[in-house]
């Protein structure tokens, strides 16, 4: 069953001809990480991004898997964008966003996929969520305390810094606004590509973008990609690792953009 997503829109320009485009995060993100682009992207379209269900600001549900998360955007693009929208993910938003375009595609127009394939992922997050777990949020007084308590744990500043923007506070107590039980609980689902998914095609136009350094779409998956997307392109950004999108905004922005409106 479908949980009501949280959700900024960002406006289109009066003289926008596109449709409307709905973003999906990744696995310990939020829509806050797509601000941003997701204003940049609403010149020419009305852009709507989502807490998936589990992070920011969006219910808290024991399922977590690609059905359900298929359903929740499913839900969003029928009650915000009419009906159809052009979607893009990255990472655990990537296969989301697949999700749909395999089990609902007159939903979607165009399919952008950021740093993620189609493919079952051995990578584990869940040293991620024990060093998340490991603070105590309950002395925090500001939330830079708690960058100490999982810097041995997590020594990339910047994943430090992405893990962190999950810290909320309300009446002066810290809290995780991401269900940390229900995603670790789920890991293998996030990192699975499930059967029924990989027997399906979706044949509208679609973009995957990946970064240069990242591992998460290498070479090998390009097979994977075409028997799924047949009319599949792929972009490749440099300097840029799995977060391409904040990495390196500008080339990922311009790649999108073409990409949308070329197809549109």
């Amino acid at each position: 069953m479908a949980v009501d997503l949280a959700f900024t829109e960002f406006p289109a320009a009066e003289t926008a001809t596109q449709p409307p485009l709905v973003i999906a995060h990744g696995l310990l993100g939020s829509r806050k990480n797509w601000a941003t682009l997701g204003k940049r992207l609403a010149t020419n379209r009305r852009v709507l991004t989502v807490d998936m269900r589990n992070h920011g600001e969006s219910p808290w549900d024991p399922r977590h898997d690609y059905a359900s998360m298929a359903e929740d955007l499913e839900a969003v693009i029928e009650a915000r964008a009419g009906g159809r929208a052009d979607v893009l993910g990255h990472s655990m938003g990537g296969k989301a966003a697949m999700a749909v375009a395999l089990t609902a595609p007159r939903m979607v127009r165009n399919l952008v996929v950021a740093d993620m394939a189609p493919i079952v992922y051995q990578h584990s997050h869940e040293d991620f969520i024990a060093a998340m777990r490991a603070v105590d949020v309950g002395s925090l007084t500001r939330r830079k305390e708690a960058e100490p308590m999982i810097a041995a744990a997590v020594p990339d500043p910047g994943i430090r810094a992405f893990l962190l923007q999950n810290l909320a506070t309300e009446g002066g107590k810290f809290f995780w606004r991401v269900n940390l039980d229900a995603l670790s609980a789920n890991l293998k689902s996030v990192v699975d590509w499930p059967a029924p998914l990989a027997t399906g095609r979706f044949e509208g136009p679609t973009l995957f973008i990946r970064g240069a350094t990242s591992d998460y779409v290498p070479d090998s998956a390009w097979t994977a990609i075409q028997a799924q997307f047949p009319v599949a392109m792929l972009e490749t950004v440099a300097n840029a690792g799995h977060w391409l999108h904040a990495e390196q905004p500008e080339p990922f922005l311009a790649a999108v953009s073409e990409f949308l409106d070329r197809a549109g």
